[in-house]
């Protein structure tokens, strides 16, 4: 009997081997599971906070035309973290679920931050390299590069009905981790895209959008909390995070409308509030302008602040607008 050469073995035995992405593990160990010890946030709501919200977007909308923003447009949420022990909260449509646009990157970041810290993804160059752009230049791009790592997922043609509920399945693991945490009324299992999807991407969207990332303020608003107060991560992947999200609205740009210029930022700007910090990511498209900040100022304010507006992409004002009225009212009410 002949023998099988023994380099033609090796060659049969890796080509049968289970593919694996390329930093990623096994299917088996790849699910996201919460941080050890994981608390949700208890924010109590605040009669004082709902006042000053409700106040400032009415505010804001009443320097429009009447009957320019319609029921539903508009959706406010704010966090006050200046006592950590004891935080409270506010919304306006804060359970209004509207397409999030590149905010969901928010969702994206923490996820990925949970399953390195849980050893299930290997840091590489070139995943910082597309974690950062997706968070600092929202790369559309870098982003799907992101979920295709933590889903084992990609992207390509349609699938057969049983090939693609599994693949639907997992790529389902986002949204499977925030409901562990008891996230609800949201969406986060879409790439980004510049123009549109195609494929099994349309494919998963049921083609007719019914499956579309979606978010609420009041989810958006305790994730960015959750991210500052440490809740998400340990202390590396925190101080991560918010490495990735600081905006610096004072620094030199050819670009006005960025993440740092264009959103909440200009209120600092408008204001010359040179001695505030800000951490924020923002959303945009032809229909959405969106922004989740986390504002801390010299005079000892620290709250979160998720604003976002739908069928008024270029009403460039209304965030700005809203942040500073809040701002207003904090202070009026620390007095």
């Amino acid at each position: 009997m002949k023998k099988t050469p023994l380099a033609l073995i090796v060659i049969v035995i890796l080509l049968c081997a289970p593919i694996v992405l390329f930093g990623q593990k096994s299917e088996s160990k790849t699910e996201i599971i919460p941080q050890k010890g994981y608390q949700p946030l208890k924010a109590v709501d605040s009669e004082r906070l709902k006042t000053l919200l409700d106040a400032a977007v009415r505010d804001t909308l009443s320097t429009f035309p009447a009957g320019t923003f319609k029921d539903g447009e508009v959706a406010a949420t704010l966090i006050d973290l200046s006592d950590p022990n004891s935080v409270t909260r506010a919304d306006y449509n804060g359970e209004t679920r509207l397409y999030p646009a590149s905010v969901v990157k928010l969702f994206y970041l923490a996820a990925l931050a949970r399953q390195l810290e849980d050893g299930k993804i290997t840091m590489s160059p070139e995943l910082a390299r597309g974690r950062r752009d997706m968070i600092v230049d929202s790369s559309n791009e870098a982003t799907q590069y992101i979920l295709d790592v933590l889903t084992g997922t990609s992207s390509g043609a349609e699938l057969p009905a049983k090939q693609f509920e599994a693949w639907q399945y997992k790529r389902n693991r986002v949204n499977r981790y925030f409901a562990a945490m008891g996230y609800t009324n949201i969406n986060v299992n879409q790439k980004t895209f510049c123009e549109d999807a195609y494929g099994i991407e349309q494919q998963s969207r049921n083609y007719k959008g019914e499956n579309r990332n979606m978010l609420t303020t009041n989810a958006t608003a305790r994730l960015l909390a959750e991210i500052v107060l440490g809740r998400i991560a340990g202390p590396d992947g925190t101080a991560t995070m918010l490495g990735l999200l600081k905006r610096d609205p004072f620094a030199a740009t050819g670009d006005q409308e960025d993440q740092a210029h264009g959103f909440t930022g200009r209120m600092l700007i408008d204001r010359k509030m040179t001695d505030a910090k800000i951490w924020s990511k923002a959303g945009w498209t032809s229909k959405a302008r969106h922004d989740a900040a986390y504002i801390e100022t010299a005079d000892g304010l620290k709250f979160v602040l998720v604003v976002f507006t739908e069928g008024h992409a270029n009403e460039k004002g209304v965030i700005p607008a809203v942040a500073g009225r809040v701002i207003d009212g904090l202070r009026e009410t620390k007095k």
